[in-house]
């Protein structure tokens, strides 16, 4: 006697493959939204700095970080030290990455933060006293540059990065680089406002990517000049 074969019908193979393409479709859609936030939080941080000095200028007539009277102005604030003789001349001396805690550069988030003009430790020793951006990275501003040796970064015709002021952000994949770039600058990470290099080889006087060569699983320092 023949047992009848037992095994999926062509409609239920049909109907799993169906959940199975829209679960694929749900995990794309939301990883795509995620990537689409966390750019747009990178995004932020190059358009909120400028903010943060402007309130701070029009508060206290100088700039954060530079502010000769810091001490004064604000309860807690320490006036910057280094670079020798630069505090109150309108430039935010030091390094963009600066570690140590004198400099103007260093002092510009104990400045905003005492202002209210945003969160942080305001303790220059603190541990989580320097900032990080949405990826992890590290985040800066120094005043702007003509000399490309200087320069956070050059661009591809070996020229200083523009701006009176210039923001760092680092460690940044290369596929939400690209993103930034498109959605703040020109599209090209070697030129214009907005410059990307290699955060694993970075150092000042870098020269920016183009996008065609970005990776997208490599991280990346990028500098923007307002």
């Amino acid at each position: 006697m023949k047992h009848p074969q037992s095994g999926f019908t062509l409609i239920e193979i049909a109907i799993v493959l169906v959940i199975i393409g829209l679960l694929l479709g749900g995990v794309l859609k939301g990883e795509e939204l995620i990537n689409s936030a966390r750019v747009k939080n990178l995004a932020g941080d190059f358009r909120n700095i400028p903010l943060f000095i402007y309130s701070y200028q029009d508060k206290f007539r100088a700039l954060p970080g530079d502010d000769a009277a810091a001490s004064a102005h604000l309860t807690g604030g320490t006036n910057a030290t280094t670079p020798s003789g630069t505090v109150g001349n309108g430039i935010i001396n030091g390094n963009w990455n600066s570690t140590t805690t004198t400099d103007e550069s260093y002092l510009f988030w104990q400045h905003i933060r005492l202002a209210n003009l945003t969160n942080g430790a305001t303790s220059a020793s603190a541990t989580d006293y320097l900032p990080s951006n949405a990826t992890g990275g590290s985040i800066g501003i120094q005043s702007g540059t003509n000399v490309a040796a200087n320069s956070p970064i050059k661009d591809s015709g070996n020229n200083a990065i523009r701006g009176s002021y210039i923001i760092c952000s680092s460690n940044i994949a290369g596929k939400y680089v690209k993103q930034l770039d498109l959605q703040i600058d020109d599209g090209n990470t070697a030129s214009g406002a907005m410059l990307a290099t290699p955060t694993s080889s970075y150092a000042i006087g870098s020269t920016a990517t183009a996008t065609g060569s970005v990776d997208d699983a490599t991280g990346y320092t990028v500098c923007m000049g307002i």
